[in-house]
């Protein structure tokens, strides 16, 4: 029973696959093999524009050097307090962006809020000397607390950000179960909404270790300063074809996006068992493969002896995610054992 995270989830099938087929011969370095410009045509396909991308094989390396072509070295990115950018990369995106600025925000159920960004902008001037520039607009879909933006929410948010020059960078480490669960087409929930730049995240999803960065029609003219930082910072695989191969069988007969179903349809059930209990209350709403719930100590300390794997959350909160490969059975176990 392990719902400590998607990233603890083994490589899906399709994508060991097509791992194996990429590695049949010979194939050009760096990102100029068959397999990236595939895998580039059907991102231009799926989010029906002209697009760049860059491949990584994190998270972190993604959103740091997005935003390191986004930000300028003396500049601010505006984000969530609770933001993977803010908590969680060990202040990578200032390391990368050579010491642009992270002023975070707060919002409810990690949602930045459009009357929160305007606060913020009108208190951050562009233009007075000893203030810090706002420069970008960082999002998280999924958020870190689960939770989803309307389309329309990050529209809104985009439009503030675009009114005062700010580029729109968003973290998509689980942009899959965020679309299934808004039911919107990809272009509806990025770039027509006004997004810029798109981590796409599919390592959570299925894959074993594969990111993208995805530039826009706004500022894909910045891909080869972006590929000049991924070579600069170490980043830039040798065979880059088999982090390709990966987005490959991950898109491919629309599997990414059945995976992410399949992960947000066994959250649901086990947020819907775990919030009946007595005294228990989620923290959040479910919107995604991500369940906060709090519950009372006897019934953690059940479901640790159980061999239920979770992770207590900083508000004290219990942190439970399914992953592409989460069973029913499981979701049932652990609620009989949460309901001894």
């Amino acid at each position: 029973m392990n719902f400590l995270s998607d990233t603890t989830a083994p490589a899906h099938p399709a994508i060991l696959k097509a791992l194996g087929q990429a590695n049949e011969g010979f194939a050009a370095s760096y990102g100029n093999d068959e397999v990236c410009e595939r895998v580039t045509e059907r991102l231009r396909e799926i989010f029906e524009t002209d697009l760049e991308v860059l491949f990584t094989t994190s998270g972190t390396a993604s959103n740091a050097l997005a935003l390191s072509a986004l930000a300028q070295a003396d500049s601010m990115i505006l984000c969530h307090e609770e933001a993977h950018i803010q908590r969680d990369e060990r202040g990578a995106p200032e390391f990368f962006t050579r010491g642009a600025k992270l002023l975070p925000l707060h919002g409810k159920h990690a949602r930045l809020r459009l009357d929160g960004l305007h606060k913020a902008l009108a208190e951050w001037p562009a233009d007075f000397v000893h203030s810090t520039p706002p420069s970008v607009l960082s999002l998280s879909q999924l958020n870190e607390a689960g939770c989803t933006y309307a389309v329309n929410d990050v529209r809104a948010l985009a439009l503030a950000a675009h009114e005062r020059g700010l580029f729109v960078h968003m973290d998509g480490a689980r942009f899959a179960n965020a679309l299934v669960t808004l039911d919107v087409s990809p272009a509806e929930m990025s770039w027509k909404a006004g997004v810029d730049a798109l981590c796409l995240g599919a390592t959570k999803n299925g894959a074993m270790m594969a990111e993208a960065v995805i530039l826009f029609p706004s500022v894909k003219d910045r891909l080869g300063e972006l590929k000049a930082r991924q070579k600069r910072a170490g980043h830039m695989l040798p065979k880059m074809r088999f982090v390709a191969a990966q987005f490959e069988g991950w898109l491919a007969n629309d599997l990414w996006l059945e995976l992410a179903r399949k992960a947000n349809a066994n959250a649901r059930r086990l947020s819907e068992g775990l919030s009946a209990l007595e005294g228990a209350s989620l923290a959040h709403p479910v919107e995604g493969n991500e369940v906060f719930v709090h519950l009372p100590e006897p019934v953690i300390a059940r479901l640790r002896e159980a061999g239920a794997g979770f992770y207590a959350w900083p508000d004290g909160s219990a942190r439970f995610v399914a992953s592409w490969c989460t069973t029913e059975d499981e979701v049932e176990t652990l609620l009989a054992a949460a309901r001894v």
